[in-house]
């Protein structure tokens, strides 16, 4: 097919060894991204070939992931010496097939992929400048937030894994870095909020996922009220959140900032985001695409946590855009 990414000589070959020296990898870095076979992806994740390949079709078939951007060709010596494309597949695969079989080695390798991507950006050996500034912008804010608050080493790569799934909107970060965020175009239908016995509702199934705390959910004060009609309110007749994309956005900040739980307040912060996202068609564009995905909601989580007061607009202006876009 004409259409099909097809993968060079021109890529740099990298070895991965995992932390118990069990298993190494050669593995190819192209396209600022890393890729693998379906043979290295089953010896990565300890399953046999067949059972990757089912994972991944099931990956291509629901959406989840764009083939064509996902999946590339390369040219291979077979036994016979005769030469044959393959498939490889790049990180934004490789993550997706970790998190279906559950691979402790998936998070091993992720965070070394995310490592040496950030190297590889530092170091200057990627050739479209432009993207170059852009990640870097990511990466000072990442820094920015993390002098704020020291953290794991997945809430550091999931930070920098908003680089891959927005790297069309990362000019935002410019704009941050300045405080000059504005917000762009809206839809101005009527919003459909979510009540507070919904917000309860949901509290208790997910008690029910992340019971390790007898205090999950438990509500400090009255300011869960607060939080759900603030975006819903209204001065002179005029909503003072205008879109239903303002009203999520500034929905997200108060749940993260009012702290209104003794325990669990990012998690259900982002459940009651999606809940309503989801009352208001906000979760998925016209073309069927997330239009936030599961990594960059944990990262704007993350960022309004330790955002400064005054940073408030700018942040919740930078998350009104990502659902836009």
């Amino acid at each position: 097919m004409t259409d099909e990414k097809r993968i060079t000589g021109s890529s740099e070959l990298l070895l991965y060894k995992s932390n118990d020296g069990s298993i190494q990898l050669d593995v190819q870095l192209e396209n600022e991204t890393i890729w693998l076979n379906a043979h290295q992806l089953g010896e990565l994740f300890e399953r046999d070939r067949t059972v990757i390949i089912r994972h991944l079709r099931n990956i291509y078939k629901t959406g989840e992931l764009n083939k064509k951007s996902t999946c590339a060709k390369i040219a291979q010596v077979a036994a016979d010496g005769k030469i044959r494309q393959m498939d490889i597949f790049n990180l934004d695969a490789i993550i997706s097939v970790g998190y279906r079989v559950n691979s402790k080695r998936g998070t091993e390798f992720r965070i070394w992929a995310t490592n040496v991507l950030r190297q590889h950006i530092v170091q200057g050996y990627t050739v479209n400048e432009h993207r170059l500034k852009q990640l870097k912008k990511v990466v000072k804010l990442a820094s920015d937030i993390s002098k704020r608050k020291v953290l794991t080493g997945d809430e550091a790569s999931v930070l920098l894994q908003v680089v891959s799934e927005y790297a069309g909107a990362l000019d935002l970060l410019d704009d941050y870095d300045h405080q000059r965020v504005k917000i762009g175009k809206t839809s101005r239908r009527k919003a459909q909020s979510v009540t507070y016995k919904e917000t309860l509702k949901l509290v208790d199934a997910m008690r029910e996922k992340f019971g390790d705390s007898a205090v999950f959910g438990k509500e400090k004060d009255e300011s869960l009220h607060s939080s759900l009609n603030a975006v819903m309110q209204s001065f002179d007749g005029k909503d003072v959140y205008p879109s239903v994309e303002e009203k999520a956005a500034q929905l997200l900040y108060f749940l993260v900032k009012n702290h209104s739980f003794v325990d669990g307040n990012k998690r259900i912060a982002a459940a009651v985001f999606l809940k309503f996202a989801e009352k208001n068609k906000l979760i998925y564009d016209k073309d069927g695409n997330k239009r936030i995905a599961d990594n960059a909601l944990v990262a704007m989580t993350l960022m309004i946590a330790e955002s400064r007061p005054q940073e408030k607009e700018v942040i919740a202006a930078m998350l009104t855009n990502l659902i836009i876009n």
